[in-house]
């Protein structure tokens, strides 16, 4: 009888490695991370190696840079948002801030190079506006993913 008080216990004693209903969100948002830095890197792939695929010429963006520029600034996003997902989707908190800080510019990039992609530019700062909200608020609950501590 003892024995299931103790466990009775046990169970509803708060633990912090325990998973929260906030995990799955957690998740969701790195792998919604992953999907756009791999968006981000085909389309930066996509501006370094044809120009003419965009609505405007590259003088007609908000920042008067070339293609190709925008090319590797989007290719580097790209990674580091591919990157700040695996610390995400493992559990650490250098994951977080990574994913915060690159979605921050990312969004500020994309809404630079709306004039050449308005609708990539829509879902692009959506989802890093999400994704800010989501690790800021809620990104601790991603410690359980963790396997091992250091």
């Amino acid at each position: 009888m003892t024995d299931m008080r103790n466990a009775a216990r046990h169970r509803s004693a708060p633990d912090s490695a325990a998973a929260t209903v906030w995990l799955g969100w957690v998740v969701f948002v790195g792998i919604m991370m992953f999907v756009a830095g791999t968006i981000n890197i085909i389309q930066g792939l996509v501006a370094l190696f044809d120009d003419d695929f965009y609505r405007t010429a590259a003088a007609g963006l908000a920042v008067n840079a070339s293609y190709t520029a925008w090319g590797i600034t989007l290719l580097v996003l790209g990674v580091a948002l591919v990157v700040g997902a695996y610390g995400v989707l493992t559990g650490y908190r250098w994951g977080r801030t990574v994913g915060v800080v690159v979605a921050a510019i990312n969004a500020l990039v994309n809404l630079a190079f709306a004039a050449a992609y308005p609708g990539w530019t829509i879902l692009a700062v959506t989802l890093d506006v999400i994704s800010i909200y989501a690790l800021i608020v809620h990104g601790g609950a991603a410690r359980v993913l963790r396997t091992h501590r250091r």
